[in-house]
């Protein structure tokens, strides 16, 4: 397994201007249908169907992540359509869906997740080891530090989504 170290923001709006200026560089845009076939409190198994925006093409992954919070430990890899269509019609599930830009701000690669069944925009960063991210130091336009606070993860928006 790698072990995934990331820390995740609530942002108020796209960094627009920054895009403009090229303070922030636009790397790609995805379209992502995300289902969970298993969840609990610390694990999680998903089927992500993802459409890259620039060129069309499709790509589907399968994804175990064990643990909460800053550092998690994750396993992913392809799938084929075939698969993934009979994962998710074999549950009926309603995916989530958003919009991913990945980008290059000052170093670091950066995800701004829109998501469009509820206002909700995330930023997260990805880093090489706990020390670092426990030491960065975010700009004031990244938002809200929510990287332990579960209400916002991506298993519980799709969650409540089961129930609408």
């Amino acid at each position: 397994m790698s072990l995934e170290i990331e820390r995740k923001f609530l942002l108020q709006q796209l960094p627009a201007a920054l895009i403009e200026e090229e303070k922030v560089k636009v790397l790609s845009e995805h379209y992502i249908e995300q289902t969970y076939l298993a969840m609990d409190d610390s694990q999680e198994l998903r089927v992500r169907r993802i459409v890259d925006q620039a060129s069309g093409e499709v790509t589907y992954t399968h994804t175990f992540k064990l643990g909460n919070g800053l550092s998690r430990e994750e396993i992913e890899y392809s799938i084929t359509e075939s698969i993934y269509e009979q994962l998710v019609n074999a549950f009926g599930f309603v995916p989530l869906t958003k919009r991913r830009i990945t980008a290059e701000w000052e170093a670091h690669i950066i995800e701004i997740d829109t998501y469009d069944q509820i206002e909700l925009s995330v930023l997260e960063v990805e880093f090489e080891s706990e020390a670092a991210a426990n030491t960065f130091v975010a700009p004031t336009w990244f938002g809200k530090d929510i990287s332990t606070e579960r209400q916002y993860s991506n298993k519980k928006v799709w969650r409540e989504l089961q129930t609408k």
